[in-house]
C-alpha cells in the first residue's frame, strides 16, 4: 500500500519538475532566438542597414474589405507572407532584383505584379483582388510551401464564410451549427448550439467577436447562436493547443472577425426565413466603411395571430439580434475600428394564476486602433466593454420572486507583433479586465431589490462583487531549420479576488516530412477563471460565477500530436490524437438553494478527455466540404458524485462522424447536403422506486430513486439535411430562394427520458426532438 503514494508522489515531482524545465526552456528560447535569429537573417542577406522589405494590406477590389489569411509570395524565392486579421502583411530581408508577386486568397482571382527592389527599400503596397465563385475550377490557393512551415496552426480550423452560408438548420444559417459539424465537436442534443470541444464544456471555451469577450452566445434557448452569418467575414475555430494570445478559458476558442462593409457604394441585403427575417447595409463613410446587420425572429407575432385559448395559452418568445461596425483610415499606418453586437432573448408565459418572464441579452462594444511601426512592427489597441444580463420572474398570485444574474466586463488588451525575419515573428501583449459581477435572487414574495449583501445569502440576496484580472503574454514564432519550427509562449495570469497567480507555459512545433506532409504537436497549460451553473439540455438560465478563495482555480493540460497533408491546392487532411487533463472542473450542485461561496453552488472534481481526429476539406471547386470522424472518451471523477467513481458526463459520445458537401450543378442552381452519425450519450436513469401511503390508502404516493449519475446511455443519433437554392433576379435586384428540409427522413432524437410512476408499472417515456421540417427562404441583394 506505501507504493501508491511514493508513486504519486514521483508523478507529482516528475511534474513539477517537467513544467519548470518547459518554462526555463521558452524563456531561454525567447531570449535566444530573439537575440540570434535577427543577426542570422541579416548575415544571410548580407543586408548593410536597412533590410529590403515588402508591406501593405490585402483588399478585396469591390468593397475594400481586408482579406484575412491571403498569402503574397514572390514567385522563384522562398519568400512569402499571410495577412494577418487585419490585412496587412510583410516580407523581410528580400534580395536585391526584380520579382513578380503574386497574391492568391480563396474566392479570388490569381493577381501576379513585377516589383523592384533596391538594397534597403521599404516598399510599402496594397493589393487588390477581384471577387470569383470559390466553384470555379480555375480558382485554385496554394500557399507557398515556405510560407506553410512557419504556420503552427495546431488544431485550427478555418471554414470560409461561403461554405457556413450554405449549412442551414431549419432554414437558418448559423456559424455555431456549422462548426458542430466538424469532428471532436458536439452538441449536447439536436436543438442545441452550444459547443462540446473534445471533453469541454461550453463554459471552457472562449467566444471572441471583434476581440470582445461573448458569454452566451444562444439564440431560442440554445437552439441557434447569436451571430448573424452576414455580419462575420472570418471564422476560426482551435480546439486545443491554441497560443499564449489566448488566454481565461482552458478548452477552445472561436475568434470571430465582422465585417468592415462596402468602402465603394452602397449595398444592401433582406432575407426572409421560417425562424426569423435578416437585413444588412453597408457602404462608405469618410475615408471607411460602415456596416449594419440585423435579424429578428417573428414567431411571438406569429404566435399573437393565432386564437387565444384561455385555458392553455401559447408561450410568448422571440429574440433579436444587431451587429454594426465603423472603419476609418487614417493614413498609411492607421486604422481605427468601432464595433457594437446587441442580442436579446425573451419568454413569457402568461396564463390564470401564474405569469413567468425571461430574459437573455448580450451587448459588446470595442474600440481598436491599428498602427504600423517601420513596416516590420505592428500594433493593436482594443478597448471593449461586454454585459451580459438574465433574469427569471415568476408570479403566482400576490407572490412575486425572481433571479438576475449579469457580468460586465471591461478590456483592455494591447498586442504589438514584431516581424523580425521571415524566420522568427514575436508577439507580446497586455490584457486587463475589470469585472462586475450581479446574483439578485429575492423570495420573499413581494419582489422587492433587497439590500446589497456581501455573499449569496438563502432567501433574499444582493451579491455584487467586482475584480481586477492582469495577463501578460509573450510568444515567438520561429523557423529554425528548413524543416522544423517552433512555437513557444507564456501567459502569466492574476485573479485578485482570489489572490492567485497562475503562469501558464506552451509550445508547438512543427517539422516538415516532405512539401505534402507535416507533423505537428502541442503542449500547454490553461487556466480558467469563470464557473458556469447552467443546464446542459437547455440553455434557460446560465449563472456565471467568479472563483472565490472556496475553491481552486480550474486549468488544464493539452497534448497534441497531429500530422498534416496537402494532397491538392485546394484540399487538406490532418489526423490528430490528444489527450486533455482537466482539474477542478465543476457539476452543479442539484436542488441547492441556500449557497453563500462558490463552494456550495458547484461540486469539484477532475477529468480527462483523449481520443483520435480525422478531418478532409475540400476549400474550392465545383464540390466543396468536408469529412470527419472523431473516437473519444470524456472521464470525470468527483469525490462527492457517485462515491467517488470515474463515469462518463452527459457530453461523452464514442463515436463522432459527420459530412458536409455543397454541389454547383449550374449556373443557377446549388444543391447541398449534411449527415453526422454519434453515439449515444450518458443520462442518469431510474434504477428502482418505493410507495409511502397511509394503511388502507388506495393510491399511495411513488417515488423513483435514480441510480449512479450519467449510468446509463442512450441511442445513437443520427440525422440527414439536404438544401438546394437558386440564384435568379427579382425587379432587377440579384435574389436567391433556398429549399430547405432538416432532418430528412423524420428521425427524432430522445431529448430527455422519463419515468412514471403514477401506475402500478413504471413506464419509461421519451421526449423526442424536432420531426422533418421542410422550409424555404428568399434573399434578395441591394
Amino acid at each position: 500500500m506505501k507504493l501508491i503514494p511514493a508513486v504519486v508522489r514521483f508523478g507529482a515531482n516528475l511534474t513539477i519538475t517537467l513544467v519548470i524545465m518547459s518554462v526555463r526552456f521558452i524563456l531561454y528560447s525567447l531570449v535566444v532566438l530573439c537575440s540570434v535569429l535577427p543577426l542570422y537573417s541579416a548575415a544571410k542577406t548580407r543586408t548593410p542597414l536597412l533590410s529590403t522589405t515588402l508591406s501593405g494590406f490585402v483588399l478585396d477590389s469591390a468593397t475594400k474589405e481586408p482579406l484575412i489569411n491571403a498569402t503574397v509570395i514572390l514567385k522563384g524565392t522562398k519568400k512569402g507572407a499571410k495577412t494577418n486579421k487585419s490585412g496587412y502583411f510583410i516580407v523581410n530581408d528580400i534580395p536585391a532584383g526584380s520579382y513578380t508577386v503574386a497574391v492568391r486568397f480563396i474566392g479570388y482571382e490569381k493577381f501576379e505584379r513585377p516589383l523592384s527592389f533596391r538594397d534597403g527599400e521599404q516598399k510599402k503596397v496594397t493589393f487588390e483582388l477581384i471577387p470569383q465563385s470559390v466553384k470555379s475550377g480555375e480558382v485554385v490557393v496554394t500557399a507557398d510551401r515556405e510560407i506553410e512551415k512557419r504556420e503552427i496552426s495546431v488544431s485550427s480550423v478555418n471554414i470560409p464564410v461561403e461554405q457556413i452560408k450554405n449549412i442551414r438548420i431549419g432554414g437558418e444559417a448559423d456559424v455555431f451549427r456549422a462548426l458542430q459539424f466538424l469532428p471532436g465537436v458536439l452538441s449536447s442534443s439536436q436543438v442545441s448550439s452550444g459547443l462540446f470541444i473534445r471533453g469541454g464544456s461550453p463554459d471552457q471555451n472562449l467566444v471572441l467577436i471583434d476581440g470582445s469577450n461573448v458569454y452566451n452566445p444562444s439564440h431560442l434557448f440554445g437552439f441557434i447562436s447569436t451571430f448573424n452569418p452576414e455580419a462575420i467575414k472570418d471564422v476560426e475555430l482551435i480546439k486545443g493547443g491554441f497560443p499564449a494570445q489566448y488566454g481565461g478559458r482552458m478548452s477552445a476558442v472561436i475568434d470571430l472577425t465582422q465585417k468592415e462593409g462596402n468602402k465603394e457604394h452602397f449595398e444592401g441585403l433582406a432575407s426572409l426565413g421560417l425562424i426569423s427575417s435578416r437585413a444588412s447595409l453597408q457602404g462608405p463613410l469618410g475615408n471607411g466603411s460602415w456596416f449594419i446587420g440585423g435579424r429578428r425572429t417573428y414567431l411571438d407575432l406569429l404566435i399573437a395571430a393565432l386564437p387565444e385559448d384561455p385555458a392553455n395559452p401559447l408561450p410568448k418568445l422571440g429574440f433579436y439580434d444587431v451587429n454594426a461596425k465603423v472603419t476609418q483610415v487614417l493614413g498609411p499606418n492607421d486604422r481605427i475600428y468601432a464595433s457594437g453586437f446587441l442580442s436579446s432573448d425573451y419568454l413569457t408565459i402568461d396564463q390564470t394564476g401564474l405569469n413567468a418572464e425571461i430574459g437573455i441579452g448580450n451587448r459588446v462594444g470595442s474600440l481598436r486602433w491599428t498602427h504600423v511601426f517601420g513596416d516590420n512592427l505592428f500594433s493593436t489597441v482594443n478597448v471593449s466593454g461586454s454585459n451580459y444580463r438574465n433574469n427569471f420572474t415568476i408570479k403566482q398570485s400576490d407572490f412575486t420572486s425572481f433571479v438576475t444574474n449579469g457580468i460586465t466586463d471591461y478590456t483592455l488588451k494591447a498586442d504589438l507583433e514584431w516581424f523580425a525575419s521571415n524566420e522568427l515573428t514575436v508577439k507580446t501583449g497586455y490584457e486587463g479586465n475589470y469585472y462586475r459581477f450581479s446574483y439578485v435572487q429575492s423570495f420573499d414574495g413581494t419582489g422587492d431589490i433587497p439590500a446589497e449583501s456581501d455573499s449569496v445569502r438563502p432567501g433574499n440576496s444582493n451579491f455584487r462583487p467586482t475584480d481586477w484580472v492582469h495577463a501578460a503574454y509573450a510568444q515567438l514564432n520561429a523557423q529554425i531549420t528548413e524543416e522544423f519550427s517552433l512555437q513557444g509562449g507564456l501567459r502569466t495570469n492574476y485573479w485578485e479576488l482570489s489572490n492567485v497567480f497562475r503562469v501558464d507555459p506552451r509550445v508547438a512545433v512543427r517539422y516538415q516530412i516532405s512539401d505534402e506532409w507535416a507533423l505537428k504537436g502541442a503542449w500547454g497549460m490553461y487556466s480558467q477563471y469563470f464557473r458556469l451553473a447552467t443546464l446542459q439540455d437547455f440553455s434557460f438560465f446560465d449563472t456565471w460565477l467568479p472563483t472565490d478563495k472556496t475553491v481552486n482555480p480550474s486549468y488544464a493540460l493539452h497534448y497534441i500530436a497531429s500530422i498534416e497533408a496537402k494532397p491538392a491546392a485546394d484540399m487538406e487532411f490532418n489526423f490528430d490524437v490528444y489527450y486533455k487533463k482537466l482539474y477542478n472542473i465543476s457539476e452543479i450542485r442539484p436542488f441547492q438553494t441556500a449557497s453563500v461561496t462558490v463552494n456550495d453552488v458547484f461540486f469539484s472534481g477532475n477529468g480527462e478527455a483523449y481520443g483520435g481526429e480525422l478531418f478532409f476539406q475540400k476549400k474550392s471547386g465545383k464540390l466543396t466540404g468536408w469529412i470527419g470522424y472523431a473516437l473519444g472518451w470524456v472521464w470525470a471523477t468527483f469525490p462527492d458524485i457517485n462515491n467517488g467513481k470515474q463515469f462518463n458526463p452527459r457530453y461523452d459520445r464514442r463515436h463522432d462522424f459527420k459530412v458536409v458537401a455543397n454541389y454547383e450543378l449550374t449556373d443557377t442552381w446549388d444543391v447541398g447536403a449534411t449527415f453526422l452519425f454519434q453515439s449515444g450519450q450518458p443520462f442518469t436513469g431510474v434504477t428502482s422506486r418505493f410507495r409511502v401511503g397511509l394503511p388502507g390508502e388506495s393510491n399511495p404516493g411513488s417515488f423513483a430513486i435514480q441510480g449512479d449519475r450519467y449510468n446509463f446511455r442512450l441511442p445513437p443519433s443520427h440525422q440527414l439535411n439536404l438544401s438546394a437554392s437558386y440564384r435568379t433576379s427579382i425587379f432587377g435586384l440579384p435574389a436567391k430562394l433556398i429549399i430547405d428540409i432538416f432532418n430528412v427522413y423524420s428521425r427524432r432524437d430522445i431529448f430527455v427520458r422519463v419515468f412514471d410512476t403514477s401506475k402500478g408499472v413504471t413506464e419509461v417515456r421519451d421526449v423526442r426532438l424536432l420531426p422533418i421540417i421542410p422550409s424555404l427562404s428568399l434573399e434578395v441583394k441591394f
